[in-house]
Parts: C-alpha cells; sequence; structure tokens
C-alpha cells in the first residue's frame, strides 16, 4: 500500500486528487494539508512515501516545503503539481527534491502513474511537463544547446561505463527494480550505483540526474521508455 500527502490551499483540488487515489485500491491518503508548513509537519508525522504538493500555496510554498521534507524524510518522495506555464518553478524544483512533476489539467491517469513511480524510486514528469523542460533545455539557439550537451558530456566522463548505463535508463523515468532488470543485475547493484551517480554528478536527486542525462543524449529512443516517464 503506497501511503500519501495531499498539500494544496484549494479544498476542491484535494478532493479531487483523493478521489483519484482512491480508485487505485493500492494508494491510500493519509494527511491532508492546506499550505506548505502543515505539509511539513504532517510527512514528518506520518511518513507517507509519497508528498503530492501544489507549488504555490500562502506562507510556505511547495518549494520550500520539498526542500524541507527532503532534508527531514528523506525516504518520503515528492510530487509536484503545477498549472501549466509555471516553466520557471520546474526546473527550480529540481534542486529542491522533488522527483515528480504533474499538471493539474492532465490525466487521472498520469497521477496515478506519477504517485506510482516516485513511490519506486523513479523519477516522473508528465508528458506536458517533460515537454516544456524540452523546450526549456532546447531554448536559446544551437550554440547555447550545444556547450550544454558538450557540458554535460564532460560531467558523464566522471562515471563508470556501467554507470552511463544506469544514467541512460534513470533518464527514462525507470525504477531501480526496472533498471536492474534491464541490465540483469541485483536491485541493490543498481542503487549503488544511483547513489555513486549522483554524487559524481553534483546532483541532489535522479530527476537532476535525468535532466544531465538529456542534455548529454544519453537516453534511450522513445521506443525503449516507459509511458509517460521522465526524458
Amino acid at each position: 500500500m503506497i501511503r500519501i500527502l495531499i498539500a494544496d490551499d484549494e479544498p476542491m483540488i484535494r478532493a479531487g486528487v483523493r478521489a483519484i487515489a482512491a480508485t487505485d485500491l493500492g494508494i491510500t491518503v493519509v494527511a491532508e494539508a492546506a499550505d506548505g508548513r502543515q505539509a511539513v509537519e504532517l510527512v514528518q508525522r506520518h511518513r507517507p512515501q509519497v508528498a503530492v504538493l501544489d507549488i504555490r500555496m500562502p506562507g510556505t510554498g511547495g518549494l520550500e516545503a520539498a526542500a524541507e521534507i527532503r532534508r527531514t524524510v528523506p525516504e518520503t518522495g515528492v510530487v509536484m503539481l503545477t498549472t501549466f506555464g509555471e516553466d520557471e518553478y520546474i526546473l527550480r524544483a529540481l534542486g529542491e527534491g522533488a522527483t515528480g512533476f504533474l499538471v493539474k489539467s492532465g490525466e487521472p491517469e498520469e497521477l496515478l502513474a506519477g504517485i506510482r513511480a516516485v513511490a519506486e524510486g523513479a523519477a516522473y514528469l508528465s508528458p506536458k511537463v517533460a515537454a516544456r523542460v524540452v523546450a526549456h533545455l532546447a531554448a536559446g539557439g544551437a550554440g547555447a544547446r550545444a556547450g550544454r550537451r558538450s557540458a554535460a558530456r564532460a560531467r558523464v566522463e566522471a562515471l563508470t561505463r556501467r554507470e552511463r548505463d544506469v544514467l541512460g535508463f534513470l533518464g527514462s523515468g525507470l525504477s531501480n527494480g526496472q533498471i536492474a532488470r534491464r541490465l540483469r543485475l541485483a536491485e541493490g547493484t543498481v542503487k549503488a550505483h544511483v547513489s555513486s551517480i549522483l554524487a559524481r554528478l553534483g546532483v541532489a536527486n535522479r530527476a537532476a540526474a535525468a535532466v544531465v542525462a538529456h542534455e548529454a543524449g544519453m537516453v534511450p529512443e522513445p521506443s525503449d521508455r516507459p509511458c509517460g516517464k521522465a526524458p
């Protein structure tokens, strides 16, 4: 059973997320919060596997809450709820501990898939959010793109060959178990590789590592990716 917390200052949004979660017998809502401060307190109390946070809330917002959750309850994964057009928040949230990003106008199935992916330790971007991230990475002209790709590839050179294999699948949004099956490794071995990758790249979480994988051109072709997972 995946235990989740929902945080949003709009009661109707919380009710909607709760109703969608209730359609999956493997997910249960253990707490709800109306702002980031309350969300952090309830996460510390209930220790859910996943916290679903609105980015913009009065007082303590979702970004600040995500950072505090990552610091105090690192075993809780964070899924951010955004409205279309909040591009500047998405990349900033990568450094604050969030590993999932969903658009409020997205399909209910995306919410369930995102919760399950983050609970399993994978990064997840809804298709709309993924498109915005890719567009952001592509902005700035060919020179800027080439510079970012060169810088990303230089960072990746610090990894072993096996770590690069793992990073490519991590960039596709696969969980440790899925990567282990693809590479025929023990899941514990993949977990160790992921920890080493994050340290060597100097990134905070899997989602940030996924961005490096994308910029370095290491993500497998779309036909090899799980549906809806982060590039």
